[in-house]
């Protein structure tokens, strides 16, 4: 048995703006240079990897990425510093909320395996 975490930001109306997702597509963009490399090494359609930006941009009311035209392709895309410093931040919070979660599944995890035990032992007797 594992514990598996889902962890994201929403609006006052539920609708989720930051998770995962975005955070690898932010972590892509940083890499890449480029929204659309970014969004074809996730294997999602630019089209949904702009949408998750803007949502992202709307819902924080500052820009994440620079959206560049220029150079031989004129295309590309860059963090913003604000998405910079928002990408490390979710990243230390990502991994800060995973790590809370470790020590309270470890004593549900063993307290649900003496339960199974215990069951176990009455189905022999």
């Amino acid at each position: 048995m594992r514990l598996k975490t889902k962890i994201y930001l929403a609006d006052d109306s539920g609708e989720k703006f930051m998770g995962i997702g975005v955070l690898w597509l932010l972590k892509a963009i940083e890499e890449h240079g480029s929204l659309r490399k970014g969004a074809a090494e996730l294997s999602i359609s630019y089209s949904k990897a702009y949408g998750m930006i803007s949502s992202l941009e709307k819902n924080l009311g500052v820009p994440v990425i620079d959206r560049r035209k220029g150079g031989n392709e004129h295309t590309g895309a860059m963090l913003t510093p604000f998405g910079k410093e928002f990408l490390a931040l979710y990243e230390e919070f990502h991994s800060h909320i995973k790590k809370l979660c470790a020590s309270p599944y470890l004593a549900f995890s063993g307290t649900v395996q003496q339960l199974i035990d215990s069951y176990r032992a009455c189905d022999k007797e």
